[in-house]
């Protein structure tokens, strides 16, 4: 098996249309993200508004350039390059590939156009399309994992398009909506009941990926850990209880904080969530719909993992570790609010029972992003994709409002810096048993 298959550690995709589903496939996600590129202006694509923001139209060309390198190129004979300099304009992070454009500089790049970016799309498209009816049976079972990889990739840019036109969105003083604004949710702009806790036995247990369909590579081996007793609240916590946090003086309290937490509180100025706005005793949140008064019901949204951990320290309980959360995910629904229901905002918990594990946002856990047991990176540029950022990170789980559909699963680890707030990133508390 070459390097490239040995990522997803497992035979080629199979589906029973065989290549023509995969054709479909490809276009499904490819076609996701030009709509959720449909509602924005050239300008709206072009701005880059802190450094970790990237342009929509640098991800339109990103994931492209994904596939062009890490299938076209070595892949398909005869293929050209649609533009040798897009190598380095839309190179992120990958070392071995080559040089690349500044990360935070990615909104200088007026040109190449919009239009051209969409034409480069189209261009990858058509060879992909060749590239999956042409492929000899022995070459498909060493692209066909790769494919798979580029498409949830995609996926996973989807999501930051979203979240990065929200923060530009944001910083623009007229905050233009991206979307419609979403009926109000069954009792909406109510407060929500104390948050049950569900209870759970720990033991000796088994995490991770058990390589049964796709997963990315830092969610293996599955393994044995042991974990004492724990509760976990039945729902993530609410804009309300986090606006009680604020008033009993939460962020002006150095006891509820980890030292680079209160560090990052005073040199950020913080004093509320990201895209929260409190004056005379009334709240509003910008919401990718704009701004619109803060509903107590609904889940807090925007938190640092600083923020969860103080708050978490606040109301006499702690983050969960990743291992807990997965163990109480396998008595969860796998469905949620994710981005297919078009909503784009996390929702009120509906029912007293443990919920939204799947769908709303992304929840911090008390684990840093560390590499589980006999892991190894997979060898080449592909294998920069996950175990070279293990470091400085801590791990979410659950995935968000703004996560596709198909996209994510209980094992799925996310990561962001502890200080990142731009993230659809929540908190749902837990106890020692």
């Amino acid at each position: 098996m070459t390097t490239e298959a040995a990522l997803l550690a497992r035979e080629a995709p199979a589906p029973p249309a065989g290549r023509k589903a995969w054709a479909r496939r490809f276009q499904q996600v490819r076609d996701q993200t030009t709509g959720l590129a449909a509602p924005l202006s050239a300008e709206d694509q072009q701005i880059q508004s802190m450094p970790d923001v990237s342009p929509t139209k640098w991800h339109l060309a990103h994931v492209t350039w994904f596939f062009e390198t890490f299938l076209l190129q070595p892949a398909l004979g005869g293929y050209r390059a649609f533009d040798p300099a897009y190598g380095y304009l839309f190179n992120s992070y990958y070392e071995q590939v080559g040089e690349r454009h500044p990360r935070p500089r990615r909104g200088l790049l007026s040109r190449p156009p919009l239009a051209d970016v969409m034409a480069y799309r189209a261009h990858v498209d058509a060879a992909i399309w060749t590239l999956i009816d042409t492929a000899s049976e022995a070459e498909w079972a060493r692209i066909g994992p790769l494919v798979e990889l580029g498409l949830h990739h995609e996926q996973q840019h989807q999501e930051l398009i979203l979240m990065d036109i929200k923060h530009v969105f944001w910083s623009n003083p007229m905050r233009p909506a991206y979307a419609p604004a979403a009926p109000a949710a069954p009792g909406a702009a109510g407060t929500a009941p104390p948050p049950a806790f569900a209870d759970f036995e720990g033991g000796l247990v088994e995490i991770g990926h058990d390589g049964a369909g796709f997963a990315f590579d830092n969610e293996g081996p599955r393994h044995r850990i042991w974990l004492e007793p724990f509760r976990l609240a039945a729902r993530l916590a609410t804009c309300g209880e986090y606006l009680a946090f604020i008033e009993d003086g939460g962020y002006r309290r150095p006891e509820l904080w980890l030292s680079d937490g209160w560090a990052a509180v005073q040199a950020g100025g913080w004093t509320a969530p990201l895209y929260w706005s409190c004056e005379d005793g009334a709240c509003s949140v910008f919401t990718l719909s704009g701004t619109r008064p803060l509903d107590p019901a609904e889940p807090v949204c925007h938190l640092s993992h600083y923020e969860a951990d103080a708050f978490a320290r606040w109301s006499g309980a702690r983050l969960p570790t990743e291992a807990e959360w997965e163990l109480a995910s396998a008595s969860a629904p796998v469905d949620g609010h994710l981005a297919d229901r078009g909503l784009f905002h996390p929702r009120p918990a509906d029912g007293p029972d443990l919920t939204q594990m799947i769908g709303d946002l992304w929840e911090w856990t008390a684990s840093p992003y560390v590499a589980y047991p006999r892991y190894r990176p997979p060898e080449g540029a592909v294998g920069e994709y996950n175990g070279k950022f293990m470091s400085g990170q801590m791990v979410l789980r659950g995935g968000a409002a703004v996560t596709p559909a198909g996209h994510v699963r209980p094992t799925y680890r996310n990561f962001f810096p502890p200080g990142a707030r731009w993230a659809f990133s929540g908190v749902r508390l837990a106890q020692d048993a």
